[in-house]
């Protein structure tokens, strides 16, 4: 991994997405956009920002085995940057007030922060993101897939 590859900011229920029910296509093309982002991760081709909001919310995961796999995953494969916390709180709660919740506008500032493209698979957080219009581009995995030509 290089710290010159394209960043990406996956949050917790778009690490999450290949634990969900399957039965649905939206969630199977989501989960395969997901796997085949994180095999760009392994290849070094993208490098995946990990913030102290993911061990917070990774750690409530009831499912020990979902909590344990997400947890190695990021620690195998996800670039922790050091961060100034300050500003990223005083950030994060800017764009809470603008309408995301505290947790997906610290993922946001933490994007932000890193100049990570921010990925997630809830619409109403991407409608969200475009009326915020953060410094990144932010959209659901099969968009950034598109968008990276993955």
């Amino acid at each position: 991994m290089t710290e010159s590859a394209k960043r990406v900011y996956l949050d917790v229920c778009t690490l999450c997405r290949p634990f969900d029910d399957q039965a649905q296509m939206r969630i199977r093309l989501e989960t395969e956009a997901v796997q085949l982002i994180l095999s760009h991760v392994r290849s070094g081709n993208l490098l995946l920002i990990v913030s102290p909001v993911h061990d917070i919310e990774i750690r409530a995961i009831d499912n020990p085995i979902e909590r344990e796999h997400l947890l190695s995953t990021l620690s195998e494969i996800g670039y922790r940057v050091v961060f100034d916390l300050r500003r990223v709180r005083q950030r994060a709660e800017e764009l809470s007030e603008e309408g995301p919740g505290s947790a997906d506008a610290a993922h946001l500032a933490f994007a932000e922060a890193t100049v990570a493209s921010f990925v997630t698979c809830d619409d109403r957080l991407i409608r969200q993101c475009r009326r915020v219009q953060p410094d990144v581009w932010c959209g659901s995995p099969v968009a950034f897939c598109s968008e990276e030509n993955l």
